[in-house]
């Protein structure tokens, strides 16, 4: 645990003292982010935070190798594959904050970051649906291609409030990176390090190095080249983890829920970014719209259209994401009825306040 510990706090300080001087770069040449009908922030803002937290990947990345034990997940070419489908992420989000580039574009370019990596050994080998279930190995391609791209978007989506999306990436790390340190404990003989579990642990010294500067008001925005970098990590965790799973191992003292986890927890943890994803392509393409085309609806979008202020709705918006993302990997760590409980209880308050708090601070204002 001190040798992860160390990786996110190096990828915290990196990230933390690099994004000013990226910030001095953005205004330099010209990325910011202008204030358009669909935006909520009302002066223009620099952006290309990502470049920050790449540096501050990349960092943990070397620090990692020098450690007694966390360099032994460098013993195959994962790693190397996952920074260069960061690098390569990152450039096309960049080259988007400072040029605007059409979607067609970005769509290839994230699928060859994808591809890239996919390449190196980041791959679903098998699905751990019915025991192990092994598919022809242009189809696992296709699949973990498809799984980066919807994630990044996923991500990307959901960035539309100051520090939203690097606080939403960070729980979901934290919740990923207990599951994958849990399942660690259960193999024979037990070894807790891992690529999956060092990419949450370095994601979210990332995410929570870069949220001093960009939670409300931002003084600079993550841009695509952070939303689209967040999104390649936590599909790399998530592609290592799931495709990696042995299923005769139980990763909780319920047999059921032991071999639903490897699935279910990935789609929890996500939950929030996919449900706006999925909402916004469906209520796009009922209007006849692109899918990809932008709009003021999502659900960051609803949450100040109910009353809640910028910092309450992401706040509130964190909150959710915590109940769904803790809830379900609580079940890795606990057996019996109290998980479903505590997740009843969480979504009961969350439901609470979001439908009322905006009243309830009214009054009191009164």
């Amino acid at each position: 645990m001190r040798e992860y510990l160390l990786v996110f706090v190096v990828a915290a300080a990196v990230t933390f003292g690099l994004t000013p001087l990226v910030r001095v770069v953005a205004v330099r040449i010209g990325a910011m982010t202008a204030v358009r009908a669909r935006d909520v922030h009302t002066v223009p803002v620099p952006r290309l935070g990502g470049v920050g937290m790449l540096f501050g990947f990349l960092a943990s990345v070397l620090v990692a190798t020098r450690l007694e034990h966390l360099s032994q997940i460098f013993a195959n070419p994962e790693i190397l594959g996952i920074c260069l489908g960061a690098v390569l992420i990152t450039l096309v989000g960049a080259i988007d904050d400072v040029r605007e580039l059409d979607w067609l574009t970005k769509l290839a370019g994230q699928i060859i970051a994808a591809g890239a990596m996919a390449g190196m050994g980041v791959q679903l080998l098998s699905l751990p649906l019915f025991g192990v279930t092994v598919l022809p190995a242009p189809v696992l391609m296709a699949l973990t291609v498809a799984i980066v791209i919807v994630t990044i978007n996923a991500v990307n989506f959901i960035d539309g409030l100051d520090g939203l999306a690097a606080g939403i990436v960070a729980i979901a790390s934290l919740a990923f990176f207990l599951y994958a340190y849990q399942l660690s404990f259960q193999y024979n003989p037990p070894n807790v390090f891992s690529t999956a579990t060092f990419v949450t642990a370095a994601l979210l010294g990332c995410c929570l190095g870069f949220l001093p500067h960009n939670f409300h008001p931002a003084r600079l925005f993550m841009g695509d080249a952070g939303a689209l970098l967040l999104g390649l990590l936590l599909s790399a965790a998530t592609i290592s983890m799931m495709g990696n799973v042995d299923p005769t191992v139980e990763v909780s003292r319920n047999a059921t829920v032991a071999i639903a986890l490897p699935i279910a927890l990935p789609l929890a943890i996500m939950s929030i970014p996919l449900l706006d994803m999925t909402l916004a392509v469906v209520r796009r393409t009922r209007r006849g719209q692109r899918p990809w085309h932008p709009d003021a609806q999502h659900l960051q979008h609803r949450m100040l259209h109910l009353g809640h202020s910028h910092r309450g709705a992401v706040l509130l918006l964190y909150l959710w994401a915590a109940i769904i993302a803790f809830g379900a990997t609580s079940f890795a760590f606990v057996s019996g009825p109290l998980p479903l409980l505590v997740i009843a209880v969480g979504v009961v308050a969350a439901i609470a306040l979001t439908a009322r708090l905006p009243e309830w601070v009214r009054r009191r204002r009164v």
